[in-house]
């Protein structure tokens, strides 16, 4: 049955708005009436095929966050034998968000005409990626809907969990290095002249370390809206570059030569490929198709180069291990799992033993990096305010010295 969205006015003359069921728009305005509401506006959401109304611009309906609740709710009512319309009846009515009532009603209503989950979701592209919904189909496929739910809630919990542990890794570093930009800033255009100009006028030489440093300052007064024009034009033209396909390789396939950000980069890579390629391959995908779709995660187009190159080897006969092994870019552990897995018939489960093993390496880094950061930051900042200290006291320890 097809899903309305409508606006009304109640008895009291408040407007409202919400999603209800109905064969068509006259029977929609019909409902409303009987339900003592005076319709204002009335209309069908998209059918599948097409992204929802309202949907296709602004901000994305679930978060990271909400998408893996809502998956894990749905999980539980499917799992508990409740029927997937019901289910869905049960989230839309739960939600207090607006969109996310349209989106869930526009979901069940595809249920409801006899559409699969798996095509439903595809009618809101942008808020169930290919992954997503190849876990659902395969799902359905099997019968085992409400395993495979939890399966995918699991696994967007974990990458989650991973990416909120990176961020608080990095966030303390990003803020200290801030604010020592700030302070050094102020110090250097504001306090360092006003203090040295009372020593410019005496007839006695400055010390170097002062004259260098007004030096800075002057070249900071003067010429520092040039250094931020010239960095924000940099950036600009190199968001602009990593737009070419083959610019965009190479700068990756750079970035992961880099020292300590380079290393962290491939392993976080490494365990979302293998995290994703274990989920498709556990809940009954075709390893080509799973191999493309896990491929697509990585945000590293170098390592995603590499990944469709091991597809094309996978479809012309070679064992996963093999083609993994031949790509540098991937840790040894991911093809030494991989080789454990078709030697044991246990792919999916070697597979998961990986990302959780490189997830886990890739959060101790981080961590150790961040712990090295932090005082390394602190001690930087704190030699700068004592060179600039030392600029500004050094000519008053000197006009003491000539007073005695």
């Amino acid at each position: 049955m097809p899903a309305y969205r409508f606006e009304a006015l109640d008895a009291g003359g408040k407007s409202t708005t919400g999603v209800l069921d109905a064969e068509n728009a006259r029977a929609a305005r019909a409902q409303l009436r009987a339900q003592s509401l005076v319709p204002l506006a009335v209309a069908p959401v998209a059918s599948a095929g097409t992204d929802t109304p309202g949907l296709k611009l602004g901000r994305k309906v679930f978060t990271n966050t909400s998408l893996a609740v809502w998956t894990r709710q749905l999980a539980g009512l499917v799992s508990s034998g409740l029927p997937l319309e019901r289910a869905l009846t049960a989230l839309g009515d739960e939600t207090e968000d607006r969109r996310q009532r349209e989106l869930v009603a526009h979901l069940r209503s595809e249920v409801n005409g006899g559409a699969p989950f798996a095509r439903a979701l595809a009618g809101a592209s942008r808020e169930f990626d290919e992954v997503y919904r190849g876990v659902v189909a395969a799902g359905e496929q099997s019968g085992a809907l409400g395993a495979v739910l939890e399966r995918l809630a699991d696994d967007l919990e974990g990458r989650q969990e991973l990416r909120a542990k990176l961020i608080g890794a990095t966030l303390y570093p990003m803020i200290v290095s801030v604010i020592a930009i700030i302070i050094v800033t102020f110090l250097v255009t504001y306090v360092v002249p006003q203090v040295a100009s009372v020593f410019t006028s005496s007839k006695h030489a400055l010390p170097t370390l002062t004259v260098v440093m007004l030096a800075i300052s002057g070249f900071v007064r003067q010429w520092g809206w040039l250094v931020v024009l010239l960095l924000v034009a940099g950036s600009v033209l190199l968001a602009v570059l990593l737009r070419n396909e083959l610019f965009r390789q190479t700068f990756d396939a750079g970035w992961l030569r880099l020292p300590l950000v380079g290393r962290l980069s491939r392993g976080y890579n490494a365990a979302r490929f293998a995290g994703t390629l274990a989920m498709l391959a556990g809940a009954g995908v075709p390893i080509l198709k799973a191999l493309q779709a896990a491929a697509e995660t990585l945000s590293n187009r170098s390592m995603r180069a590499d990944a469709m190159d091991a597809l094309v080897q996978v479809r012309e006969g070679a064992p996963l291990a093999s083609a993994l092994a031949g790509k540098k870019r991937f840790p040894g552990l991911l093809a030494m799992f991989a080789r454990l897995g078709e030697q044991t018939g246990q792919l999916p489960l070697m597979l998961e033993r990986a990302a959780r093993q490189l997830g886990t390496e890739v959060q101790r880094r981080s961590l150790q990096l961040a712990t090295i950061l932090e005082p390394l930051l602190i001690v930087a900042m704190g030699g700068v305010v004592m060179l600039i200290v030392l600029a500004v006291l050094l000519p008053i320890i000197q006009l003491n010295t000539f007073v005695k």
